[in-house]
C-alpha cells in the first residue's frame, strides 16, 4: 500500500524521493504510530512533503489512497499478547445518528427565521446542563434538533460537527479550516486558457527582448548586411481581480477553481486575488491558513484597486438567504452588513465585473441564493465551463 501511496505521489508532481519514502518506513518500523489514520497522516506528510506548495496534492493523493481507512486505537508494539483495539468513543456516538427519509426530512419543521432560531439557541444555552443525544429540542447530537451535530433539520446551528453533510447549517459555530487553492496545476488548463485569452489589451512596455522580424529584414535589405531589430515584448496589460470563495460547499469544486485559478496565474501580469466564504463581507484574506488572524479590509481592498481592474467572482453561491440579505446573518462570524450591501459596493466601484459559479447551471433555479446574487450581479452569472469562461470575457471585454 505504501509503495502504490509513493507512485501516486511522484504521478501527482508531488516531488518525493525513494530517501523519502525510507524515510517513512522506517518511522513505521520503529512505532511513531500504530492504529491511527491522523497521525500516520502527519508522519507522511512530515517525511514525504518538503514545500508547502505541494500539500494540497499531498492531501488529495492521501484521501484517494487511504479512503475508508478509520483510525482505531490499539496497544503499543510493546505490549505483551494481542493488540487490544477499542472501539474510539466518536464512532459508538454516530451509532445514534440518525439517516432521514426524505418524507421524514420533510416532517422536520424549521423554527420560522433568523431571529427566531438565534433567540431559541440563547434560551437553550442559558438552560442546557449537560450533553444530549437525539431528541428534537437540545444541543446535542443525532437528532432533529436546530442545534448541534450528526443530525437533520432543514434551518439549524451547526456545533462541533467535522463537515457539513446536509449543507443546512445557517450558523457554524467551529473553529474551520480552509486550504489555498493550488496556482499550480498544468492537468486540464490548456482549454481554460484559451478561453481566457479573449480577456487581453496588447501593449508593448519594459526592455528590447523580442526580435522584431519585419523591422530585421527591412534593415537587412536596405544595408545590405544582417542587421538584427529588437523590440519590446507585448504584454496584457488587462487588470484582473479574482475573489474566491473557499470552504464549505465550494469542496465539491475545489480542482475545476485550482484549473481557473492555475490558468489565470500564467495568463495575467496584472493579476491579484483574495477569498471569502460564501459571500463577501467585511474583510477578506490571502492565505487560508492564518485566515482567523491575517484579513485584509474589504474597504481597503475597494480603495487599493482602481476601477481600470476586471473582476471575477468565482463562487457557487450556494447559501443561506440570510448570509445575503441580514446582518449577522454569516454562517462564521457577526457581520454588521448583509452580503448584498458589499456586493453593491465592489459592483459599484468595478464595472467590469462577473461571477463564475461552478454548480451545474441546469439546477440554479433551485437555489434562492444563486437567484439572488445573479441579481445582485444583474445576472452576469456564468457556469464555470469553457464556455462559460469564454462568455465572462466577453462580457469583461465590453
Amino acid at each position: 500500500m505504501f509503495l502504490s501511496f509513493f507512485l501516486q505521489l511522484k504521478a501527482a508532481g508531488v516531488p518525493v524521493t525513494l530517501r523519502e519514502h525510507l524515510a517513512l518506513l522506517d518511522g513505521m518500523r520503529t512505532g511513531l504510530v500504530a492504529y491511527d489514520v491522523e497521525g500516520f497522516y502527519y508522519l507522511a506528510r512530515a517525511a514525504l512533503v518538503k514545500d508547502e506548495r505541494f500539500v494540497d496534492r499531498f492531501d488529495r493523493v492521501f484521501a484517494d489512497v487511504f479512503k475508508g481507512v478509520e483510525a482505531v486505537s490499539g496497544a503499543a508494539s510493546g505490549d505483551e499478547g494481542v493488540a487490544a483495539r477499542e472501539l474510539p468513543e466518536e464512532w459508538l456516538r454516530r451509532l445514534a445518528e440518525k439517516h432521514l427519509s426524505e418524507e421524514e426530512k420533510k416532517l422536520v419543521e424549521s423554527l420560522g427565521g433568523f431571529d427566531k432560531l438565534m433567540e431559541t439557541l440563547r434560551e437553550r444555552l442559558a438552560e442546557q446542563t449537560k450533553r444530549h443525544q437525539g431528541g428534537s429540542k437540545w444541543i446535542g447530537t443525532g437528532g432533529t434538533s436546530p442545534f448541534g451535530a450528526y443530525g437533520y433539520n432543514p434551518e439549524g446551528v451547526r456545533i462541533g460537527q467535522n463537515e457539513s453533510r446536509h449543507r443546512r447549517a445557517v450558523k457554524v459555530w467551529d473553529r474551520r479550516e480552509f486550504k489555498d487553492f493550488d496556482d499550480d496545476l498544468s492537468l486540464g488548463t490548456r482549454n481554460i486558457r484559451v478561453a481566457l485569452k479573449r480577456l487581453r489589451h496588447w501593449v508593448r512596455e519594459g526592455a528590447a527582448e523580442e526580435l522584431d522580424l519585419s523591422g530585421t529584414i527591412r534593415s537587412t535589405a536596405h544595408n545590405g548586411y544582417l542587421d538584427v531589430k529588437t523590440r519590446p515584448e507585448r504584454h496584457n496589460a488587462v487588470k484582473l481581480l479574482l475573489f474566491l470563495d473557499v470552504g464549505g460547499s465550494m469542496d465539491d469544486h475545489v480542482r475545476e477553481v485550482e484549473e481557473l485559478f492555475s490558468a489565470a496565474r500564467s495568463e495575467f501580469k496584472h493579476l491579484d486575488f483574495y477569498y471569502f466564504h460564501n459571500c463577501p463581507y467585511e474583510r477578506l484574506w490571502k492565505d487560508n491558513r492564518r485566515r482567523h488572524a491575517e484579513t485584509i479590509p474589504t474597504e481597503e481592498v475597494i480603495r487599493t484597486y482602481g476601477p481600470d481592474y476586471k473582476v471575477l467572482f468565482v463562487g457557487d453561491a450556494s447559501m443561506s438567504p440570510y448570509e445575503i440579505m441580514m446582518p449577522g446573518g454569516s454562517v462564521e462570524h457577526w457581520n454588521a452588513e448583509p452580503g448584498r450591501v458589499w456586493l453593491d459596493r465592489m459592483t459599484a466601484k468595478w464595472a467590469k465585473t462577473a461571477w463564475l459559479n461552478p454548480s451545474n447551471q441546469r439546477y440554479w433555479g433551485y437555489t434562492e441564493s444563486i437567484t439572488m446574487v445573479r441579481e445582485a450581479m444583474e445576472g452576469r452569472m456564468y457556469p464555470l465551463t469553457i464556455g462559460g469562461i469564454e462568455a465572462a470575457t466577453r462580457e469583461l471585454s465590453r
